[in-house]
């Protein structure tokens, strides 16, 4: 079994990396039931320092707003991408984060000479890339990208608010919180659910036993409906 020293050197800087820009790249958006999954990638500029970069789930709402504008305003170039619900439930999470992510990288102005990305998986890249595990707490191009993508992520789901606010996205962004489970069950699953994921195909199956219940209770009587038609136009071609 390896020792913790040895793994903790495996997460060394190598010393043969090349020289050149470094980009940070995170995601948000794994979770929820509803919405896209949103990456960003960053590459911050060593002349132009940001106080307060940290993992964004640290940070309150209105400090994450504030270090997004800074973000924006002082780095070398920043790209957020993202993959949408049918990707998610084509290809599966895992696989939607690492397109999202790719396309991060993809987007930005500046190409890097190395990638790191928060996590233990990484995307398919052509560049140098490393992942590291909470990077987003150790890494502050990381930090960085991980308050552009929450930002931007949750301003989608404000918008998807406005759209369908039966179900709450503005305060729970997507997370099935009881809430949210609430508004599956009363409501049923909206354009913007996830269908691969199990809360919300047991809510489209709910709704699929409902519909199948009431055109089976429908066509059980055609004939006393028919006949009640057929009765009310005889009388009214007989009045005079």
């Amino acid at each position: 079994m390896r020792s913790r020293k040895f793994l903790k050197a495996e997460q060394a800087r190598l010393v043969w990396d090349a020289p050149g820009l470094l980009a940070g790249v995170d995601e948000a958006g794994r979770g929820p039931l509803a919405g896209p999954v949103v990456a960003a990638a960053v590459i911050l500029d060593d002349t132009r320092p940001i106080r307060g970069l940290a993992d964004s789930k640290a940070l309150t709402p209105l400090q994450r707003e504030r270090l997004h504008d800074q973000i924006l305003a002082k780095a070398l170039c920043c790209s957020i991408a993202q993959a949408s619900v049918e990707e998610i439930d084509t290809h599966n999470i895992l696989q939607a984060t690492m397109l999202a992510m790719r396309r991060a990288v993809e987007g930005l102005r500046l190409k890097p000479a190395k990638v790191l990305v928060d996590g233990n998986r990484l995307p398919t890249l052509d560049v140098l890339a490393e992942a590291i595990v909470k990077g987003d707490a150790l890494v502050k191009a990381i930090s960085a990208a991980s308050i552009l993508a929450k930002v931007h992520r949750d301003r989608l789901c404000e918008q998807l608010h406005v759209e369908f606010p039966n179900y709450g996205f503005a305060g729970h962004k997507g997370y099935g919180t009881p809430e949210h489970l609430e508004a599956l069950q009363r409501h049923g699953a909206c354009v913007h659910h996830r269908r691969s994921f199990s809360p919300v195909a047991a809510a489209l199956a709910r709704t699929a036993a409902g519909t199948a219940q009431v055109v089976e209770t429908l066509s059980a009587a055609p004939t006393v409906f028919a006949a009640t038609v057929e009765a009310v136009h005889l009388d009214l071609r007989a009045a005079p």
